[in-house]
């Protein structure tokens, strides 16, 4: 998870925030229809935008994804190149192979 954004994560709102997104999505990922477990935000955070509620917490900024689909919308991301992707917390792991 980078660290500007840990707040929201760790906020009593995510919990909430996530499980209405993973019902709203039917458990299954937006993008190729498997199962999801990953919310990801559309428009990315950073630390300029982290503390708008409507892009840290608005639903018509997130979606289920799964694993695979996340990390092909992050390739291009510096923080996800060398076999790097998020887990379903937000925290930065390496690429199950």
């Amino acid at each position: 998870m980078r660290e500007f954004a840990r707040h929201i994560y760790k906020s009593p709102s995510w919990p909430k925030v996530r499980a209405y997104i993973i019902q709203r999505d039917d458990g299954l990922c937006v993008r190729c229809g498997k199962p999801g477990n990953i919310i990801h935000h559309k428009i990315h955070l950073t630390p300029r935008n982290c503390n708008d509620p409507l892009i840290a917490f608005g639903e018509d900024n997130l979606e289920l994804v799964c694993e695979k689909c996340h990390g092909q919308e992050h390739e291009a991301e510096s923080a996800t190149q060398d076999g790097l992707c998020f887990d379903a917390a937000g925290s930065l792991v390496r690429r199950a192979t």
